[in-house]
């Protein structure tokens, strides 16, 4: 049987994207399931009050995933090139220094957020009605933290290790665990908001011991001991310079979401910051399997313009811009054609449908734009050149949105801020557009030697 690194410069490339691609969209799906399941359960049992709750705290949500997603990137980075050159121990050594940041940041993230909680959620923009649901849903979630960070960041490293049916097990499981136990903290037990909270750590908490019992029971590579459980500072160093793009990309996404929910609290009201959370969690579902192209299309463009098969990295840059395309469309399709019945998914309040789909019409407006600008980042991070993928990932957001949010709202009022979406697409679009001219991605046999940018 062929290895993988040998498959991907030889057999076809539709068929080795989808094979790179479902998986990962399908992880992705599954981990944005556990805020949509809460979501969906607030907004029947507690009303549009505890949707808006839900969706003040997800900044501080994003915060945590990108702490310690950059600290599993970086770790399951590291591991995997120990693993590669045999050398277990430091693999090993990779690992435990994961965990000891796992552990670190779990703690520092509860201590600080208990101590400053209701100023934390005033500067996410809660208002005096919201402040007591996202209070209480907020300190229980801030309790289980090291149950969300462990799987988390160790799901990464499962992975790395070539175990992805591990990883997938553990991700399907954690989010039927959460449609179960969820509805049973909150009806059942008649907890309502504290409920879905207790909800998504138990599903976190036993995903993590099934974690626990993978490695102690030797189906992994690697182990957890003792011996490996101190700081390598150097290491660290290592994984945290990894980690760090993906840090930024994910941190500039919780800044964006601060300052839309305190624009939207001035301008809209407690029923914008609502709406905003159900359309973030539409736009999670509808487009993330365009996240699951990119990570498909990493590995092909990494290893074909490696091996200098530049009719390859072609193919599979132009089938992945169709593709993520497609699926833009569809998205855009959807939403412009049924705006209400996605709304209802998530509430029976006819003020928050009505408002709501407006706000998914303008929002989505130019969605079918952002397939080229995610799949032109994945093409300069699969090359190594971190400036240019490091600029095109923050463009939609610290580029072009945060600086429409604040100047847009001034002119329309609340239309400004949905308005501020599709502005940010197009822009994007535009610079994304310019990358590809000016890197002629579409004539790399002749002009190969432009991929590689000038400053890696």
């Amino acid at each position: 049987m062929k290895k993988q690194s040998e498959r991907l410069g030889i057999e076809p490339i539709p068929q080795l994207l989808a094979k790179l691609a479902v998986p990962a969209t399908v992880g992705m799906l599954i981990m944005a399931l556990h805020s949509v399941i809460d979501t969906i359960y607030v907004a029947r049992g507690v009303g549009t009050i505890g949707v808006a709750a839900i969706a003040i705290t997800f900044p501080l949500h994003l915060i945590l995933m990108a702490l310690i997603g950059a600290i599993g990137i970086g770790g399951s980075a590291v591991i995997s090139i120990a693993l590669g050159a045999k050398d277990l121990d430091k693999a090993n050594q990779a690992f435990g220094n994961v965990l000891i940041m796992v552990i670190l940041v779990s703690v520092v993230s509860v201590l600080l957020g208990l101590i400053f909680l209701t100023p934390m959620l005033r500067l996410f923009g809660a208002s005096v009605t919201i402040l007591p649901y996202a209070s209480v849903y907020l300190k229980i979630i801030l309790y289980g933290t090291i149950f969300f960070a462990f799987p988390f960041a160790v799901n990464n490293i499962v992975r790395a290790e070539g175990n992805a049916s591990i990883a997938m097990i553990n991700m399907i499981m954690s989010a039927v665990l959460n449609v179960i136990l969820t509805p049973i903290f909150m009806f059942g037990f008649n907890l309502g908001i504290s409920g879905a909270a207790y909800g998504t750590i138990m599903a976190q908490a036993i995903t993590s011991f099934y974690l626990l019992f993978y490695f102690y029971t030797g189906r992994s590579t690697l182990s957890i001991k003792s011996s490996y459980l101190y700081p390598r500072w150097v290491m660290i160093k290592g994984i945290l310079s990894i980690g760090a793009s993906a840090f930024v990309r994910q941190g500039s996404s919780s800044i964006m979401l601060i300052i839309a929910n305190n624009l939207l609290v001035f301008y809209g009201g407690d029923m914008a910051i609502a709406a905003l959370g159900i359309i973030h969690r539409v736009m999670m579902f509808t487009l993330m399997p365009i996240f699951g192209v990119v990570q498909g299309l990493l590995p092909l463009v990494g290893f074909n313009y490696g091996a200098k098969h530049y009719h390859r990295v072609n193919e599979s840059i132009v089938l992945a811009i169709k593709v993520s395309t497609a699926i833009a469309v569809a998205a855009f399709i959807l939403v412009m054609a049924i705006p209400g019945p996605l709304m209802f998914i998530f509430t029976n309040d006819p003020e928050l449908i009505a408002m709501g789909q407006t706000a998914l019409r303008i929002i989505f407006s130019l969605s079918f734009t952002v397939g080229i600008q995610m799949v032109t980042g994945g093409i300069f991070q699969a090359l190594g050149n971190a400036k240019a993928a490091l600029v095109l990932s923050l463009s939609r957001q610290v580029l072009f949105l945060i600086p429409l949010l604040l100047i847009l709202p001034r002119i329309y009022d609340l239309a400004g801020i949905w308005l501020a979406f599709p502005l940010a697409d197009v822009l994007s679009l535009m610079l994304a557009l310019w990358y590809i001219y000016r890197y002629k991605f579409f004539s790399l046999s002749a002009r190969q030697e432009l991929l590689a940018a000038p400053e890696r």
